[in-house]
């Protein structure tokens, strides 16, 4: 790895937190946000798969690669899992580079079982680390970054979050949470410069352990990485999205509702005829979530009801 100095978008002078940074994806965030001149903060507890054992050597290794090759790093290997441990990763950026701007929620792990099968134990692990841990990380840094006036947040969710996955309720409940986390910090960090957004990435990496990729077409981190980049930098102009990388396709994920039908009463039997119009989402109808996208929603539903469905 070798920094690079191009004319394009940089992050010279900004600190940045990546959790879960000591493989695959936090991995190849880190290195990127380095070579383009950012000071980073690698965290990865370096446990196994299912959030078991810790090992320093992941985080160091991929602090001690920054440094070789002229950039800042520091190695942090708190969990996410806990108040303390969020608490221990931004207090790594504040503390010794005395500013957090950017924070990048990468840590993960899999535990995976039937629905009726899956035992509280696990599901409150894979919550604690995906869904806990975002929170845990941005409280710890958004007072921070809202005082300073600037700020970008990175979560992370996955396709299993938004449409669901067999075997893994608790991995989609937390990767569907961490929109709604995402959505209020975005509302809240509005008008203090503070922007965060969503990346639902896909990459082979040890998370996808027991799936047969030998059919995928390409999926490095590499291909993900830019993305969460333009989302980490001063120049991205979105706050409150959720964006997907995979396989070298980058979209937009939005939720949208059918127009709707209005009547000023209802029984079941009305619902019944009328579900094909309920349900039709030819023209949709969305609410972006800033500046105030859970008003704009009601005042719609309002608006329905006072012009008699007319409107």
């Amino acid at each position: 790895m070798s920094r690079n100095r191009t004319a394009g978008l940089n992050f010279d002078g900004r600190v940045a937190v990546v959790t879960g940074a000591g493989r695959g994806l936090g991995r190849a965030y880190a290195l990127l946000l380095a070579q383009r001149g950012a000071t980073v903060v690698v965290n990865d507890t370096g446990a196994g798969l299912t959030g078991d054992g810790l090992h320093e050597d992941p985080a160091e290794r991929v602090a001690a690669e920054i440094r070789d090759a002229g950039g800042a790093a520091v190695a942090c290997t708190a969990s996410v899992a806990t108040p303390e441990g969020g608490e221990a990763i931004i207090g790594a950026a504040l503390e010794r580079y005395e500013r957090v701007d950017i924070l990048i929620h990468n840590a993960g792990n899999v535990r995976r079982a039937p629905l009726r099968e899956m035992s509280s134990e696990d599901f409150d692990a894979v919550l604690d680390v995906h869904l806990r841990g975002a929170f845990h990380v941005v409280r710890a840094a958004f007072g921070a970054m809202c005082d300073a006036g600037y700020g970008r947040i990175v979560l992370t969710s996955s396709i299993g979050g938004i449409y669901g996955n067999a075997d893994v309720a608790n991995y989609a409940a937390a990767k569907a949470g961490v929109i709604g986390l995402s959505n209020v910090a975005a509302l809240e960090g509005a008008a203090h410069g503070v922007r965060c957004n969503v990346v639902v990435p896909a990459a082979v990496t040890r998370m996808a352990e027991g799936i047969d990729t030998s059919a995928y077409p390409p999926m490095e981190p590499d291909l993900v990485a830019p993305l969460v980049g333009w989302l980490a930098h001063e120049s991205c102009s979105v706050t409150g999205e959720v964006l997907i990388a995979l396989a070298g396709r980058v979209a937009r994920a939005a939720l949208v509702e059918s127009p709707g039908v209005y009547q000023p009463s209802w029984t079941i039997e009305d619902v019944d005829a009328r579900i094909e119009a309920i349900r039709d989402v030819t023209e949709p109808v969305s609410f972006p979530v800033v500046p105030d996208g859970h008003a704009a929603h009601i005042r719609y539903s309002f608006g329905m009801a006072q012009t008699d469905g007319t409107q």
